[in-house]
């Protein structure tokens, strides 16, 4: 058990679904505290059973404190989780800023926890996008070494916060009134369209979300060799990003061994019965830990290669779960030590 845990951003849409987690899976520590803006300092909250006051995050608040678990946005995480650091804690951060920082170590708990047990000051947790993609290729790179990976992504609104599913909201009942929506965060209409850019313009032509999958999946399965080519996309869907991938591996992986791989990986859950109708669905995936694959098949362009579907709750495993399952880790690893 940790003395004293420290929570910030607990208020926000991964902060709100962390803290339900930290209470439904009995994360246990001596003293709970929870940090926020200078604008939210001074509200309550209940956790566990008790009522708490917000207090003000500033660089002098991490005194004590053994634990810190944060979800805010990267110019926060810059800013004030150093002074976490130099005050003794640990940091679990879900931000981007810290992931690709040499010295930072980029955890799923499913795939690198040693990573988690050697760090010295911050973990990242990765991007959503990124972790469900990572976690179905962590079974058949086991298998046999993944030469290349073309993936494609059709993230929900959620992703881009509380404003994105407003926009999706409130934009689809004005296009249905034969309104207008002006909207606060997407760059074109969400309602009825697919957007084909997630983050700002980065090296020949890609995003910042593409690269992300990039460099964030080379680090956690610490291979630079693996060649990616993503591509990301914004559908209306409130929650749960889906991904279409197409793996080369060093030697042919069928179907069906690929299908025993992933039932038999720890947070994969396979739904594949073409012939039935079956197969994972976004509205069928929203609020679950897992990652759920189907539409299993072989690349019949190449004699390495499988193609298959992959659908996750983006804002609990893809974000507050995963943040959790590294707190948990630690706290397991403490205990035994």
């Amino acid at each position: 058990m940790f003395d004293t845990v420290a929570i910030i951003g607990a208020t926000g849409a991964v902060g709100h679904i962390m803290r339900k987690l930290l209470e439904d899976r009995n994360f246990q520590a001596k003293q709970f505290r929870f940090l926020a803006s200078a604008r939210s300092a001074g509200k309550t909250l209940e956790f566990q059973g008790k009522t708490y006051t917000l207090e003000e995050l500033t660089k002098d608040s991490f005194e004590g404190v053994e634990l810190v678990i944060a979800s805010t946005p990267d110019d926060v995480a810059a800013e004030f989780l150093p002074s976490a650091v130099e005050a003794g804690a640990i940091v679990i951060d879900e931000s981007g800023y810290w992931r690709m920082k040499p010295d930072v170590a980029l955890v799923i708990p499913e795939i690198n926890p040693e990573a988690a047990l050697e760090a010295k000051g911050i973990i990242a947790s990765p991007n959503c996008s990124t972790t469900q993609m990572v976690m179905a290729l962590k079974p058949l790179y086991d298998a046999s070494p993944v030469k290349r990976v073309i993936v494609s992504t059709y993230q929900a609104t959620s992703g881009a916060g509380v404003a994105g599913t407003s926009d999706l909201l409130e934009g689809s009942k004005a296009y249905l009134e034969g309104k207008e929506h002006d909207y606060q965060v997407f760059p074109h209409p969400i309602a009825f369209n697919a957007i084909p850019q997630i983050g700002s313009e980065k090296e020949d032509g890609y995003t910042s979300e593409e690269m992300k999958m990039v460099y964030e999946t080379r680090k956690i399965l610490g291979d630079e060799t693996i060649q990616i080519n993503p591509t990301c996309v914004r559908i209306p869907v409130a929650n749960c990003h889906s991904e279409t991938i197409t793996v080369e591996t060093e030697r042919p992986i069928s179907p069906e061994e690929a299908r025993g791989l992933f039932e038999n990986f720890p947070g994969i859950t396979v739904v594949d019965d073409l012939k039935n109708l079956s197969y994972p669905l976004p509205s069928s995936s929203d609020g679950s830990d897992e990652v759920y694959i189907g539409r299993i098949r072989r690349d019949i362009s190449c004699p390495n290669g499988l193609s298959f579907w992959c659908v996750s709750d983006n804002l609990r495993k893809g974000a507050a779960t995963n943040a959790v399952q590294i707190a948990e880790l630690l706290a397991k690893h403490k205990a035994c030590t």
